[in-house]
């Protein structure tokens, strides 16, 4: 059985974490928001792209859209996968510390480390893929006002 003072010890070293946890999970929400516009914007366009039965620029323009709007949703659900990852890390990282204390493992250092980088590598990743499907927002957005500076 463990003493009082390792499991306080443990809390106090889980904080760090915790807050880890709670920043990824607004990160996930800042993500959900910008997944939902972006299906909203492909249904709507998807919805309007059957009235332009010519090969004309607009549906050129509207098809180009489409295309990005596919690649910004998967770099979105990609990110989206990352983070979830990233914070299941942490979770599991949390517990391993608390069951070591219980325990008394020796060999939880070790997991506990390789837990916190794995953590952060997704999370890495998630925010590189972030970083480009906001890229390829601008992109469209730059592209709709070269389109309406043309019409």
């Amino acid at each position: 059985m463990p003493a009082f003072d390792d499991i306080t010890h443990v809390i106090q070293l889980s904080i760090a974490p915790v807050f880890l946890l709670t920043a990824i999970a607004g990160f996930v929400n800042a993500l959900l928001g910008r997944l939902a516009r972006a299906i909203d914007r492909r249904r709507l366009l998807d919805d309007l792209l059957p009235a332009y039965t010519d090969e004309g620029e607009t549906r050129a323009h509207m098809e180009y859209e489409l295309k990005l709007l596919g690649r910004r949703i998967r770099l979105i659900l990609w990110a989206l996968g990352l983070a979830v990852l990233s914070a299941l890390l942490i979770c599991m990282l949390i517990g391993v510390a608390f069951i070591s204390a219980y325990f008394e493992a020796r060999l939880a250092g070790a997991a506990v480390a390789i837990l916190f980088t794995a953590s952060i590598l997704a999370l890495t990743v998630c925010l590189l893929l972030f970083f480009r499907e906001v890229m390829l927002a601008g992109r469209a957005v730059e592209h709709n006002i070269r389109t309406k500076r043309g019409a």
